[in-house]
């Protein structure tokens, strides 16, 4: 079965969608370590419940190269063939991107490429936007620019606030990150350019 590795830095609300989703069957991998660069970050709790390996990298005081290449030999160890990322507040070096070339997914709060970075709800709500939603992408170099693997529409109340426009983004996060791990680990898709394009479609 293939392996996914998942690094985290806060709840890990996402990694239990994808921890349940492989316990369902439904995911078509299984989780074989999460990867926290905080040490409180009660994503590690999720795994360890779970059974799966929880490691904490310190990333204070390291060049982002040196940590990354500790990331990236960690889940070489663990034969990962695609990894997570689940609100995992750090940019990646190109170094690491190139290990894993088109094998890093990761999943933002908007319809990219609207709204790229933290706070993308709030963003949302201070435009005026009438929708927003959630992605799933391949990570490369840029912020929030790789290509789309799958996208969701979440509709803007005019009642919303941050935290209740976040909510039900996060409900559709859940449902998606599984099914765009899915997609990758069955490899009937292909790129040109830009375009995640599925074959057969």
């Amino acid at each position: 079965m293939p392996r996914i590795g998942v690094l985290v830095s806060g709840r890990g609300s996402n990694l239990q969608a994808l921890l349940d989703a492989a316990t369902a069957n439904a995911l078509g991998g299984a989780v074989a370590v999460v990867i926290s660069n905080i040490e409180d970050a009660f994503a590690l709790e999720r795994a360890r419940r779970a059974s799966v390996p929880a490691l904490f990298l310190d990333h204070r005081g390291r060049a982002r190269e040196d940590f990354d290449r500790e990331v990236a030999e960690r889940l070489r160890e663990h034969e990962v063939e695609l990894i997570c990322l689940a609100g995992f507040l750090r940019r990646l070096s190109a170094a690491f991107l190139a290990e894993f070339p088109g094998r890093v997914l990761n999943i933002h709060p908007s319809l990219l490429p609207a709204f790229p970075g933290l706070a993308a709800q709030r963003q949302a709500l201070e435009y005026g936007a009438k929708v927003s939603g959630a992605t799933v992408h391949l990570v490369d170099e840029g912020l929030d620019s790789g290509p789309v693997v799958l996208q969701e529409a979440v509709p803007v109340l005019e009642s919303d606030t941050v935290e209740s426009l976040s909510a039900r983004i996060l409900e559709v996060e859940h449902r998606l990150y599984p099914r765009a791990v899915r997609l990758l680990l069955e490899g009937g898709y292909r790129l040109e350019g830009r375009r995640f394009m599925l074959e057969g479609v």
